[in-house]
């Protein structure tokens, strides 16, 4: 009989230690912490994965032809240079014969954010534009070996509009609006 009663209280302890403290401890925090854990697994195989994907792009970048990158940062450099572009410029038109009176710079927009709160063209396109208004004086010779130069130039420019305005002494005056562009 103390057998017996011995063990029907440690199984009554028992029954009220799992529902009391055992079940509650599992059921609460450990299985918080398990989500933790696994939360925090999916996000190492995440980074594992990105990592993984980082190096194989490093080397398909590395295999890549320096010089043509090079050229490519000329063609879309990845950020504006106004002043080398604005020197290069001027050197081209002093190679042609012609002189150059203004150069303003004016952004087309493509940087500023839009105020109606959505997305901005900045978010939408990689690549930004600046516009530049070039004022030039010069025969029309000239000015057709300055176009040929900016046709022929490692950046990435449009001409966008022109105006020229003739005078009876063979000189012109040029107005041209350029649109340059960078990655940003």
């Amino acid at each position: 009989m103390n057998n017996r009663f011995f063990a029907s209280v440690a199984l009554l302890f028992a029954v009220v230690t799992f529902f009391a403290y055992i079940n509650p401890l599992w059921n609460g925090s450990i299985a918080e912490t398990k989500v933790a854990i696994a939360q925090d697994d999916k996000a190492l195989a995440s980074a594992k994965e990105y990592k993984d994907r980082q190096e194989e792009l490093r080397g398909i970048r590395d295999a890549i032809d320096p010089a043509a990158l090079e050229r490519l940062n000329k063609f879309l450099p990845d950020s504006v240079d106004n002043v080398g572009l604005i020197l290069d410029l001027n050197a081209l038109a002093a190679r042609s014969g012609l002189a150059l009176s203004s150069i303003n710079v004016s952004e087309d927009g493509n940087g500023m954010t839009s105020s109606s709160g959505g997305l901005s063209s900045a978010d939408v396109n990689p690549v930004g534009s600046i516009d530049l208004t070039i004022s030039a004086v010069g025969t029309y010779a000239a000015f057709q070996t300055f176009l040929q130069g900016v046709e022929r130039s490692q950046r990435l420019l449009d001409v966008r509009d022109l105006t020229v305005t003739g005078s009876s002494s063979g000189l012109y005056n040029y107005k041209m609006s350029v649109r340059i562009y960078w990655l940003r």
